[in-house]
């Protein structure tokens, strides 16, 4: 297990670099300036603008600075906004997005579990038709369009709900449900699809005749080995639920990273845009990696494929 986790934190890194490279070279191929749309702005100052960020060095200097920065974690002041540095936006944006991410995540998963657990034990019944057409359709309709109707509905017409900003308990339902659909439906046709494999394994008709109850065949024996597939796709669920909160922190108007993003994509704010971009690689890879190793854990087999292998 040991050299199993160098190798993944040796392939982490690897990882991050190469999508630190892939990202600082497709910003810097687009033709211009970010002080090109500062139409006040004469062609001196504009120029000690660039000499003040590094702009005007050859693209290897720079690439060779920025990885400086990535290493020390410091990325610098933000070119659109001087008086703000990328770590103090991350150190504001970063925890209102990720409790976002983290409500979503639970919402999603014990709903996509509980859901596909009823779906599996109620098997071509009217409950388990009904859950999977809520599945297909919440992987069906892209979360914006979601967050669309959701405001539309709830907090335009019916007024129950609060339509932005990030106060309350009240102002997370929208968001969270409008982030946690899509994810709750692959949770629950995953776990529907294994529970039912898993129910029809020898060891659970032997639990059967030794008459445990269903609680017990479910919960204890069971659901163990269906959520196998469910933890394999965690990672990338994550992975889609962090960078989903962009578009739907700015609908919703949420004081997070997705803000910065956006308008830094927007306003071509070099800085702002590696920093999240590496500050969210690293996070995502970390997830990876912990699926990983849980996957590992939940599954024996893995452990004794690695001692036989050695």
């Amino acid at each position: 297990m040991t050299g199993y986790i160098i190798k993944r934190l040796i392939a982490m890194v690897v990882t991050l670099w190469f999508i630190i490279t892939l990202t600082f070279f497709l910003m810097h191929s687009i033709p211009g300036s970010p002080f090109n749309e500062e139409r006040n702005t004469s062609e001196a100052v504009q120029r000690n603008l660039e000499s003040f960020y590094h702009l005007d060095k050859p693209l290897y200097v720079q690439y060779g600075m920025y990885l400086k920065s990535v290493v020390t974690f410091d990325f610098g002041p933000s070119i659109k906004k001087s008086s703000q540095t990328v770590n103090e936006m991350l150190g504001r944006g970063f925890p209102v997005s990720f409790e976002l991410g983290i409500i979503t995540l639970t919402v999603a998963v014990i709903s996509g579990i509980a859901l596909g657990i009823i779906a599996a034990l109620r098997h071509n019944g009217f409950i388990d038709y009904l859950a999977m057409t809520i599945a297909v359709l919440g992987i069906s309709v892209p979360n914006f369009v979601l967050a669309t109707l959701l405001i539309q509905q709830l907090a335009v017409n019916l007024a129950i709900l609060p339509v932005a900003t990030w106060s309350s308990p009240k102002h997370m339902i929208l968001p969270t449900l409008a982030l946690a659909t899509g994810p709750m439906a692959i949770i629950a046709r995953l776990t529907r699809s294994s529970m039912l494999e898993v129910l029809t394994q020898d060891y659970i008709k032997t639990a059967k005749a030794k008459g445990l109850s269903p609680v017990k065949i479910v919960f204890k024996h069971a659901l163990r080995n269906a959520l196998l597939p469910v933890v394999t796709v965690l990672g990338s669920l994550a992975a889609s639920i962090l960078t989903g909160t962009f578009v739907i922190e700015k609908i919703f108007a949420i004081p997070g990273m997705g803000k910065y993003f956006v308008e830094s994509i927007n306003t071509r704010d070099y800085p702002v845009i590696m920093g999240t971009t590496v500050f969210y690689s690293s996070i995502l890879i970390i997830m990876l990696f912990l699926v990983d190793i849980a996957y590992g854990v939940l599954d024996p087999r893995i452990k004794l494929h690695k001692k036989e292998a050695s």
